[in-house]
């Protein structure tokens, strides 16, 4: 069971990371603060009472949930405000008027990237999920902690109760592994 001050230390820690792991998804700051803060604060109060080894995990999750949430309630909320916004349009004036033909989504959203560009970025980004469940657990980790978490060689090795060898050398065979399963199925990044 974490403690409070284990809790603490683990959130003072992982704030930077979460952020920046926020903000590259979602690429507003402000959207970025609100979805660390919430995930945050799930952690604190539906699993502040799990050991402080299953933390990091638990936090990547929630974190990543809490993205996918945001990405639905904008989803959303552009549907219905595009839907009221075509209700104040005079329709006399203009027969041929098309609320999809205005709407500009925003440069950088997920709304102005083309269909196809969101379906091969979501498939790839599956296949690599898969790719990286079948390695081997510790490689797993170290990978995880250090590319996904990015964690440093020290942070990870205490997390793992290894050398920072071994974690170098988890992290190498993994890399290695995901780059000739990703180019065997034609994948280059």
């Amino acid at each position: 069971m974490a403690t409070d001050k284990e809790l603490s230390d683990f959130l003072e820690n992982v704030e930077r990371r979460a952020f920046k792991q926020a903000v590259y998804a979602v690429r507003k700051d402000e959207s970025a603060l609100d979805i660390v803060q919430d995930a945050m604060i799930k952690l604190a109060e539906k699993y502040g009472d799990k050991p402080s080894a299953e933390l990091p995990m638990l936090f990547q999750r929630i974190l990543q949930n809490t993205i996918l949430d945001y990405f639905r309630r904008e989803k959303v909320r552009n549907t219905w405000v595009s839907l009221f916004s075509n209700m104040g349009h005079d329709k006399s004036s203009d027969e041929d008027y098309d609320v999809l033909e205005t709407y500009e989504s925003e440069d950088g959203s997920q709304a102005a990237e083309s269909s196809s560009s969101q379906l091969e970025r979501e498939q790839i980004l599956e296949i690599i999920d898969l790719e990286v469940q079948k390695l081997p657990g510790r490689q797993r980790e170290a990978f995880l902690m250090r590319y996904w978490e990015d964690m440093d060689v020290a942070e990870t090795a205490a997390a793992m109760g290894c050398s920072e060898g071994s974690v170098k050398t988890h992290c190498s065979r993994a890399t290695h592994t995901l780059a000739q399963a990703l180019r065997a199925k034609g994948i280059s990044l």
